[in-house]
């Protein structure tokens, strides 16, 4: 173990607010979310010289300016040597650590900018968004021509961890009211008005037994980081956030074919992260966990260790993960408040996992936050991607 631990670490984060903005290019998002990351940073742009943009859904030929660099030109780097495009769907802020921190650590590059944007609120129509987003990373050979789509896949998922656990519907909703109670407290969220589990479960039914406010929505947005050495962090600011610990299991592509519905890879991959950074489930202050849908929030955290299987509700319900909770969890108020920009989902919650540890989060702020663990997971779950963050080494 022991293999980027303690030797890279995020020194800025940029972000614009999650929402539906038609006037707005998706080069804005992207431009102005780096443009925050270098203020936040402290740096002169030009010392990045390692540009690494996630893919944007909505547009191949924005899709492939964002491949030909034009956010280095958007931003004038004149020092940039390499631009390279990395995806892998929810888990890709998971992969901008792993190997921007690689390219890091081997001497490639000095600073490195990761940004994600996409326009998936209003670069697309309602109904065009829906059978882009829907059956994205579903075989369409064998499962797409017999009505699989996300909110179904959610809905196996949901009603097998109920029938094996006696996870109830009012528990799956605190998962939303508790996002949701982050989201409020989040001038970034599209989502800001309160929300009642009275009113989760009085929504239409959207796939059994899922309903319909406990599902994202797509979201116009964009998010970025700077990764540099931990020497280099130390010395241009006062609380640089490091990696600590990651892994990874990628148990499937055709959703069929996960042996586990409602495990995944997440607790051998939360084994590996934990033991690398040295430290236990007990020792984490905030947890940003992937949230495209409640079932999944709740799987993570007792997968990772926070709680024993069936009670990751409970602790939803009783307000354990709320604002003044004692595991303030998703404080973004993630996908299903914040809202779902596709890679980004997961972008944002890095991004917001290292606000929380800089001390940045504003109202939201967790105190005296120390270590974050952070969740993502690509295309139908087919991955389970831990990454721990903390102020201080082990």
């Amino acid at each position: 173990m022991g293999r980027l631990k303690g030797k890279v670490a995020i020194v800025g984060i940029g972000e614009v607010p999650t929402g539906r903005f038609p006037d707005r290019a998706a080069i804005f998002h992207a431009v102005e979310s780096a443009r925050l990351a270098i203020k936040d940073a402290g740096i002169n742009k030009d010392l990045i010289d390692f540009v690494m943009p996630t893919a944007a859904l909505y547009s191949p030929q924005f899709n492939t300016e964002l491949v030909t660099c034009r956010i280095a030109e958007e931003l004038g780097l004149r020092n940039a040597k390499t631009n390279c495009q990395i995806f892998a769907g929810g888990s890709s802020g998971s992969c901008f650590l792993k190997l921007g921190g690689s390219i890091i650590e081997t001497g490639i590059a000095n600073y490195v900018l990761c940004v994600h944007a996409d326009r998936l609120g209003t670069g697309v129509t309602a109904q065009g968004g829906i059978d882009l987003f829907s059956t994205a990373g579903i075989s369409a050979e064998w499962e797409v021509p017999f009505g699989q789509h996300y909110s179904a896949i959610a809905g196996l998922t949901t009603t097998r961890y109920k029938y094996e656990t006696g996870c109830t519907d009012e528990q799956l909703a605190a998962v939303c009211v508790s996002n949701r109670k982050w989201a409020e407290l989040n001038p970034n969220a599209f989502f800001r008005k309160p929300l009642t589990i009275e009113e989760v479960l009085a929504s239409k039914m959207l796939s059994t037994p899922l309903r319909a406010k406990q599902s994202n929505m797509l979201f116009d947005g964009g998010s970025a980081l700077i990764i540099t050495s931990a020497e280099r962090a130390a010395e241009i600011t006062e609380k640089p956030v490091y990696l600590l610990g990651e892994s990874g299991r990628v148990t499937h592509f055709v959703f069929s074919q996960e042996p586990d519905l409602t495990r995944f890879g997440w607790a051998e991959a939360a084994k590996e992260a934990f033991g690398e950074a040295g430290i236990t489930p007990n020792d984490v202050d905030v947890a940003e966990i992937y949230d495209s849908y409640p079932i999944y929030q709740v799987i993570g955290m007792e997968e990772l260790g926070f709680c024993r299987r069936g009670e990751a509700g409970e602790m939803y319900l009783k307000g354990d993960t709320w604002p003044g909770g004692r595991l303030p969890t998703t404080t973004n108020g993630g996908m299903l408040s914040q809202g779902h920009t596709g890679a980004g989902g997961g972008v944002a919650l890095l991004v917001e996992a290292v606000r929380q540890l800089m001390g940045k989060a504003g109202q939201r702020q967790a105190p005296d936050a120390k270590i974050a663990v952070e969740t993502g997971t690509g295309g139908t779950y087919m991955d389970a991607q831990v990454t721990i963050l903390g102020t201080v080494i082990p």
